[in-house]
């Protein structure tokens, strides 16, 4: 099966080493070893990345068209734990599609079967077209070109100039080196 484009641009995939085994509409079964450097401090598998994992199965299962279809929000739950040489199975299933608004189920597996937790995704359908489509090239061309960012020589953003008419244009940039200016962390 050759990947989608959706699939081939998706670099946080790939760098997981997410493996696409079915893509149907309405439903996706991806894959993915659980490396070491996917453990948290405890020596299981970070959650956000199986979550990364039932999250591109979702939008595999999701996007059955023309038209950019992204999460509008997903609440997810673990029942086990994994652990580094593990294979995670996410599979996902349309429950229901309504309008611009879906309904998705992804269960993820371990190698034996056993449930490792289960996602529900909400999905909006946009008036977006994929990178690359005709009518989208020309549209990223001028909305890049009206705006432009001010990097420090270590590479910080320090500020973004936007135009303000345009809607796609992203919103102002905060500095990524910036200090909390609290010593505290809420989790």
């Amino acid at each position: 099966m050759s990947p989608r484009p959706m699939m081939q641009r998706d670099r946080a995939s790939a760098m997981l080493g997410m493996v696409v085994e079915h893509d149907a509409p309405g439903e996706s079964r991806v894959s993915m070893t659980v490396r070491d450097d996917m453990l948290n401090g405890f020596a299981i598998t970070h959650g956000g990345l199986v979550f990364a994992l039932a999250d591109t199965a979702f939008a595999i299962a999701c996007n059955e068209d023309d038209r950019v279809t992204v999460a509008g929000g997903a609440d997810i739950t673990f029942l086990k734990s994994t652990t580094a040489g593990q294979r995670l199975t996410a599979t996902a299933a349309r429950r229901a599609r309504s309008g611009r608004t879906g309904l998705y189920d992804i269960r993820v597996t371990d190698e034996t079967g056993d449930l490792v937790a289960e996602v529900r995704g909400r999905s909006i359908t946009t008036d977006r077209r994929p990178p690359g489509s005709a009518d989208t090239s020309s549209a990223i061309r001028a909305s890049s070109a009206r705006r432009a960012a001010a990097v420090a020589e270590d590479g910080r953003i320090t500020e973004l100039v936007r135009d303000p008419g345009d809607p796609d244009a992203a919103p102002p940039a905060l500095e990524r080196n910036a200090a909390l200016s609290t010593p505290e962390v809420s989790r």
